[in-house]
């Protein structure tokens, strides 16, 4: 069986101990339906100060064994002759209980699936930084944040971006010892909110998981006696809710 995309999704990176900026940059994993070139990405800012973002794009490229490798989305001056992710602004500016937006848009070919992380990182604001700050308002920032110890914390998201001409085909094989999901379209699926729980007992569950199947690869799962499986399977706007019983050949849809 082919590999699963691998949850890649929330990272931090710690630049130093409390008070300041705090963001927050919503979900983990967006996607770019086919219909639509650009997609609106908010970061929140619940702390007392303002938080300077630098949004840093790497494109995830999949190896036909399954692995992967992420290559660093350039900056051409030429528009005609970009080819990935681009974020617009790629600096924000984010006051205290405030939010800014940046927007995200997809720069060449759409004939197949791609796929993006993207990084939000508060920094301290330097001048080759080339935020829209003077140097007396850079010196004030860091007077302010050095009175006491700050940790800023950045995120990494995943971005989708669907083909054009996104087509779904889920096939569900369930055999009586084994439950499969095969991805015969050209774009993700979700399974998602996937629960391993005891029949008996619905508070006896294993944690709470989720997963991307890829096109052409599959997700499944081994059917114990005495559990039951829940989840939701989610193609685009579509969304089915699944039950399996561990000792039983068939998915029971409500």
């Amino acid at each position: 069986m082919k590999r699963l995309l691998l949850l890649i999704g929330l990272s931090g990176f710690s630049l130093g101990l409390h008070a300041g900026p705090q963001i927050n940059v919503g979900t983990v994993y967006d996607y770019l339906d086919g219909d639509k070139s650009t997609y609106l990405k908010r970061v929140f800012n619940s702390g007392d100060s303002t938080a300077f973002v630098k949004v840093n794009i790497l494109e995830i490229v999949y190896e036909a064994d399954g692995t992967s490798r992420e290559i660093e989305v350039g900056n051409q001056a030429d528009m005609a002759s970009r080819d990935g992710l681009m974020a617009s602004p790629a600096r924000l500016i984010v006051p205290a209980n405030g939010m800014q937006g940046t927007r995200l848009l997809l720069m060449g070919a759409r004939d197949t699936e791609r796929y993006f992380r993207v990084r939000f990182i508060p920094v301290v604001p330097e001048k080759e930084d080339e935020f829209a700050v003077s140097a007396e308002e850079r010196d004030e920032y860091k007077n302010n944040l050095s009175a006491g110890v700050n940790v800023m914390t950045g995120f990494g998201t995943v971005f989708f971006v669907r083909p054009k001409n996104s087509r779904f085909d889920s096939v569900i094989e369930d055999a009586p010892t084994t439950y499969r999901v095969r991805n015969n379209g050209n774009t993700v699926v979700v399974v998602d909110e996937f629960r391993n729980c005891a029949l008996k007992d619905e508070n006896a569950c294993e944690p709470t998981t989720k997963h991307h199947i890829r096109a052409g690869n599959s997700f499944e799962f081994d059917k114990k006696p005495g559990r039951e499986y829940r989840f939701n399977l989610v193609e685009g706007d579509s969304k089915k809710t699944l039950r399996v019983a561990g000792n039983s050949s068939r998915d029971d849809l409500r």
